[in-house]
């Protein structure tokens, strides 16, 4: 590797001349874009014949999916805070028994059926609480505007409805008026008939009155009552404007004042007095910003166009200011029904990995959405951590509702108290790639310190000194039964308890409470070692096996996205890793579904087997995805991947396949290791990541899980724990230019794949350690490498 000396870097200073060099360290050629390429948008050909395989719009508080067929194009609508949060008829009658302590009688005396009608059966499929859709609007054309094609241009997130002359519909959901939602239309004047709006036939099951209709001479709408005084207005108004007719849509609800069609009314009269264009140029503005933070280029078309897609997810559907991310985000069942599993948030997998992909793209406000809800629902969870655990501190539903209101179903994981463990990761994962001393101060460690605190008060400790919960799961390993119910603890909760306690621990060190820091290290020493077998494989408790093919890794949560057992750790890390997945190779994908494809490969790229993580990525985009890239359950091609072939979508398939690409692309991760050879460690010794800060030392690992098929790839401006933006380019399979903007002051160490490239510096290197190299760089240092000649391929 060639370095300039500093005596010559020194002499460049003096001769005036280092600005001259360093336009000749300029960036290559880019292969990666700011704003996707159009042919990344969808283009899907009509007719869309059903609303789940619409062209997805939104801005956070509004979604709009658009679909149709002949002449008729419908919006689906929806709005991410219309809520029913009535209790359930049967919670009322079980009230008094949910607690833990009566789930534990109940487990203990083998109650299985008394369980199922105080834990689960208070889950109404078909009543509240639940997600409620808000209606559908219809727009009728002439006769002969026949549709022909769909499109989603992802760079000013503009829905097209193609005509078969060619003449276009153009929609967009306004990106700056996320607290004031309105869905503009612009439509051609010939092709313009007729509007219909359609409540939601799924209210009926809720026992809601009837819609009452209103209407003028421009404007239809419709108000429905809900319940308990509350209602809410769809309305829509058009009129003519520069050669077309333009339209506007949007939901309003009684929180917003008591008479919502005046308000909805007044929304629309505002938006249709600016034109088209003033409207448009602010909404792509803003899309253009959220586009500039990164970008990655990928050889694989079919792959790049899903990433970009499911960035895009991330402005539509998650806004600050708005409702974060259920389920199916901001895109509620149009079909007569309620919403797949109520649209709630299930926090044992979904809501967690739903906001896994946001760091390292840069998008930390739309990020931001969940962890605000998390601290505004924290007074909720500490009542709940009182009321149902009889602890301080908070805990968190496995299944909520908008409000925090715990729902039940399937108790032995909806009512587990280490889902709150996993939720308090992201916030520790927000501070990691922001780097932001603030946020950890006053939101990071005060929320994880609370879901700490009720952890600690429900540990028990045994005979040997250890630290174990009265019960114990491992999702969603034997479904509702009791025998979910395995020998405490589980190797997810182990895993779930030791990373918040480590991560408390280096928050707290963080901040200088060295005694608060000691605490919460003790605690994750007395949690013991994870429980495998002499080879190393996983188990799911001190003596269960994995039963066989499953579609939740959580015996894995270790690997990924815990850090908790990794390739850089000792022997016994990587011979656990290498057993563990051998043994879910061999149980075999029939019982997975498309969110376990994506969660795989993300696991299979952060321990270097990028083969694995392809193949795995590869699987979930072609057989788990619907026309519009929305991630279904199952298997849509029936190729045999699995067994599970049904339709419903959920989204946090996408966002571990963003989170996989990203795996593949750079890694910025620390080990947490609390066990060498699985046996634990004295207190004193357990291997810790703290520097002088927490954030003092990062290693930067670039193309860390690239396969041999992707010999020419970049990204731009992916972030790294430290809040560093990291910028590379590889051709011919050999990195020819890196660039690192340092987010902070600190010792960064590089190691890049598949070996270190004879990259010339910018900078002097300080020294080597193996395959790395170190630098110390200040906050807004740039420190950049070029290949000066010709790629030799390692």
């Amino acid at each position: 590797m060639r370095l300039l000396s500093p005596r010559f870097l020194s002499a460049l200073l003096q001769l005036g001349v280092l600005s001259l060099f360093a336009s000749a360290m300029a960036r290559p050629d880019p292969l990666s874009h700011a704003v996707p390429a159009p042919d990344t948008g969808l283009r899907l050909s009509a007719p869309i014949q059903t609303w789940d395989e619409g062209i997805p719009l939104g801005n956070g508080t509004m979604g709009v999916l658009l679909w149709g067929e002949t002449n008729r194009i419908r919006l689906s609508l929806d709005r991410g805070d219309l809520w029913d949060e009535r209790p359930s008829q049967a919670f009322q009658k079980v009230r008094s028994r949910f607690t833990w302590a009566e789930m534990q009688r109940m487990v203990r005396e083998q109650r299985a059926a008394e369980f199922n009608e105080v834990f689960d059966a208070n889950y109404d499929y078909n009543g509240p609480p639940t997600k409620l859709p808000a209606g559908r609007l219809e727009l009728v054309l002439a006769p002969d505007a026949l549709l022909s094609e769909f499109e989603l241009k992802l760079g000013p997130a503009l829905g097209i409805a193609r005509l078969s002359d060619q003449r276009e519909i153009h929609a967009i959901v306004g990106a700056d008026a996320v607290k004031a939602p309105v869905t503009l239309v612009q439509v051609p004047p010939y092709a313009f008939r007729e509007v219909r709006l359609r409540s939601p036939d799924s209210v009926q099951k809720l026992g809601y009155p009837p819609a009452q209709p209103g209407d003028s001479e421009r404007a239809r709408w419709f108000l429905q009552p809900t319940v308990e005084g509350g209602s809410y207005a769809v309305y829509v108004g058009w009129r003519e404007q520069d050669g077309a007719v333009l339209m506007g849509v949007t939901v309003a609800t009684s929180r917003e004042g008591k008479d919502p069609v005046a308000v909805a009314r007044s929304r629309i009269d505002r938006a249709l007095k600016d034109r088209w264009e003033i409207r448009y140029r602010r909404h792509s503005q803003w899309w253009t910003t959220f586009w500039e933070q990164s970008s990655v280029s990928l050889p694989d078309s079919h792959l790049q166009q899903h990433y970009d897609l499911v960035r895009y997810f991330y402005g539509a559907a998650s806004r600050r200011g708005a409702p974060p991310m259920p389920l199916q985000g901001v895109w509620t069942a149009d079909a007569g029904t309620l919403p797949p599993w109520k649209g709630d948030y299930h926090n044992d997998l979904n809501t967690q990995m739903t906001y896994m992909g946001y760091q390292a793209a840069g998008h930390f406000e739309e990020g931001a959405a969940f962890l605000d809800l998390m601290w505004e629902l924290l007074p909720r969870f500490r009542d709940f951590a009182r009321s149902f655990y009889q602890a301080p501190g908070a805990a968190v539903p496995g299944v909520m509702s908008l409000a925090g209101q715990p729902l039940g179903g399937w108790g032995q994981y909806s009512l587990s108290p280490t889902m709150g463990a996993w939720n308090a990761h992201l916030f520790y994962l927000h501070w990691r790639y922001t780097g932001d001393e603030r946020f950890l101060r006053s939101r990071a460690y005060p929320w994880c310190r609370e879901i700490g605190e009720c952890l600690l008060h429900l540990l028990q400790k045994g005979p040997d000194g250890l630290l174990r919960l009265p019960l114990s799961s491992s999702p969603e390993i034997f479904d509702n039964t009791l025998r979910a119910f395995l020998k405490p603890n589980t190797n997810y909760d182990l895993m779930s308890l030791r990373m918040l306690f480590l991560a408390l621990e280096e928050m707290a060190r963080e901040l200088r409470r060295q005694d608060e820091a000691l605490g919460w290290r003790t605690a994750a020493h007395q949690l013991g070692p994870y429980h495998a077998k002499p080879d190393g494989t996983l188990l799911l408790d001190e003596q269960t096996e994995l039963p066989g093919s499953h579609r939740h890794l959580s015996n894995l949560m270790g690997l990924y996205p815990f850090n908790l057992i990794t390739v850089d750790g000792p022997s016994w890390d990587r011979e656990s890793i290498a057993a563990s997945l051998r043994q879910w190779e061999q149980a075999g994908t029939r019982a997975w579904c498309g969110y376990s494809f994506s969660w795989m490969a993300a696991l299979r790229a952060r321990v270097g087997d990028a083969d694995g993580a392809v193949k795995h990525l590869d699987i979930y985009a072609r057989a788990f995805t619907l026309r519009n890239g929305f991630h279904a359950n199952g298997d849509q091609t029936k190729s045999g991947f699995s067994d599970m072939t049904y339709r419903p979508f959920t989204l946090e398939g996408n966002f571990l396949a963003m989170a996989a690409v990203h795996e593949m692309l750079l890694q910025s991760w620390s080990p947490i290791s609390a066990t060498v050879d699985s046996t634990p460690l004295a207190i004193d010794s357990i291997p810790s990541r703290v520097h002088a800060s927490a954030l003092d030392e990062i290693v930067l690992r670039v193309f860390p899980a690239t396969p041999s098929t992707w010999s020419d790839v970049s990204f731009e401006d992916l972030r790294a724990e430290g809040g560093h933006r990291v910028s590379a380019i590889r051709k011919g399979g050999v990195t020819t230019w890196l660039r690192v903007v340092a987010g902070r002051a600190g010792t960064i160490r590089l190691r890049i794949a598949p070996s270190m490239p004879d990259l010339q510096w910018n900078r002097p290197i300080a020294r080597h350690e193996g395959t790395d190299v170190r630098i110390h760089l200040r906050k807004g240092d740039v420190l950049e490498g070029i290949q000066p000649g010709p790629p030799r391929r390692p």
